[in-house]
């Protein structure tokens, strides 16, 4: 029997990024987690969206954003 893993997309909101090598800091810490699939961050808008599976839960996210440097939390929409 497949088992077809669900992809959770989640948004976070960070704060404390002020240059382009800083978006690419957060992608690789947070793309390197087991179970990401997909990182992208919004430079201008201070968003970083993810897909990734039931295996990485949003405080691994958060955490991951956190080793990079960086503070973040889950966006309210």
């Amino acid at each position: 029997m497949n088992t077809i893993d669900t992809v959770t997309h989640t948004i976070l909101r960070a704060e404390g990024f002020s240059c382009p090598s800083c978006v690419a800091k957060i992608e690789k810490r947070v793309g390197n987690l087991a179970g990401v699939q997909a990182v992208k961050v919004h430079f201008a808008s201070a968003r970083i969206e993810i897909d990734h599976d039931g295996s990485v839960s949003v405080d691994d996210l958060v955490a991951a954003v956190a080793k990079a440097g960086y503070t973040s939390s889950p966006a309210a929409f």
